[in-house]
């Protein structure tokens, strides 16, 4: 089985071409949908980042509070590495079964949607890597309008972050997604088709 990694900035649309594989048939297992996951209230993920954070990144009612986490990780970068210490090792097993058993289903290619894939070192794990990409000045543009933020704080935001530019050079196939929906959708449906035939670098 054919193992992708997919990956890409804040801002660069990764979320819209794992929805298009989605709708295509692919199996695709989700790095943020399992963080959610496993950071609900009362898990041992959760309870770990209380303590190393202060009880006021959790809710009354035990969730997360992933907006106050958000601005204590995103403001200092030793910080954002602890939470990445407790959270990161968690998702990793829980990927590590989920591409199991898909193995088990007989999936000929599965997809990783892993945000830091290559900053965690998880791109040495898979077949291929693809990189969403779009340049920064459109990452910083669509995080202001999809998020709210102000400049500053989505240029902080995909600070914290590698940059797309350096990302390139991991990249087996690079999905250009500054053009319309429809030129990404064509993209991804050609990479994908590739990838069930046996895959090589586009």
């Amino acid at each position: 089985m054919r193992v992708i990694g997919l990956t890409g900035g804040i801002g660069s649309g990764k979320s819209t071409v794992s929805r298009i594989l989605r709708d295509l048939g692919a199996p695709v297992v989700d790095a943020d949908e399992i963080v959610h996951l496993l950071q609900g209230p009362g898990t041992s993920v959760t309870a770990a980042i209380a303590r190393e954070f202060g009880p006021g990144v959790l809710r009354p009612d035990g969730t997360l509070d992933r907006a106050a986490l958000g601005q204590i990780v995103f403001a200092d970068p030793e910080r954002r590495r602890r939470l990445e210490a407790i959270v990161h090792p968690a998702v990793r097993e829980r990927m590590d079964q989920e591409v199991e058993r898909y193995r088990r289903e007989g999936y000929p290619a599965v997809v990783l949607d892993v945000p830091l894939l290559i900053e965690g070192g998880l791109h040495r794990t898979v077949d291929e890597v693809w990189l969403v990409y779009v340049d920064r000045e459109t990452e910083r543009a669509r995080l202001m309008s999809r998020n709210g933020y102000s400049e500053e704080e989505a240029e902080r935001r995909i600070a914290a972050q590698m940059d797309l530019e350096a990302k390139r050079a991991f990249a087996h196939v690079i999905i250009d997604n500054r053009g319309s929906l429809g030129e990404l959708e064509q993209q991804v449906r050609h990479a994908w088709q590739r990838a069930l035939a046996g895959g090589g670098a586009a």
